[in-house]
């Protein structure tokens, strides 16, 4: 199944996809759109693309494990997803994502312009990377099921 995740941001939504035996993420693309309408439907454009057969978003919890504005806004959007894209939506933890993505940036020695646009895209394989070992460990936690 062609599984793609997505990183949310504020100005910056990374993408990313699964090959067909669902063992490894790489990155898709970074949309920059800060507007929900525009973004969804730049979101429902790249599912359509890329065949992808379910969507997991990167669900942004406290330190603490708990859900905060963010997380709902999350929430909200992959239902909203799941209801214009008629696919099934799932969540990921993405706690310290952003900052295994930047490790990864630093690693490879990814700087200036190049870093800011790949970024989001790195976050994103790691939601769904992250995902996919989860899936293999025996399948998603109800509560980080959205509907």
């Amino acid at each position: 199944m062609v599984i793609m995740g997505i990183d949310l941001g504020k100005a910056r939504t990374g993408l990313s996809l699964c090959d067909s035996g669902e063992i490894l993420a790489s990155p898709f693309q970074v949309i920059e759109e800060r507007e929900e309408e525009r973004l969804i439907e730049k979101l429902m454009e790249a599912a359509k693309e890329s065949k992808a057969e379910l969507l997991v978003v990167g669900l942004p919890r406290n330190m603490d494990g708990s859900e905060g504005e963010s997380a709902q806004n999350a929430r909200r959007l992959g239902a909203l997803l799941q209801e214009n894209c008629r696919l099934p939506v799932d969540f990921q933890d993405e706690r310290g994502t952003t900052v295994s993505a930047h490790s990864f940036l630093n690693e490879t020695n990814t700087r200036g312009k190049k870093r800011k646009a790949v970024v989001d895209a790195v976050a994103a394989v790691i939601i769904l990377q992250a995902y996919l070992d989860r899936r293999h460990r025996g399948g998603a936690k109800t509560e980080d099921r959205p509907l």
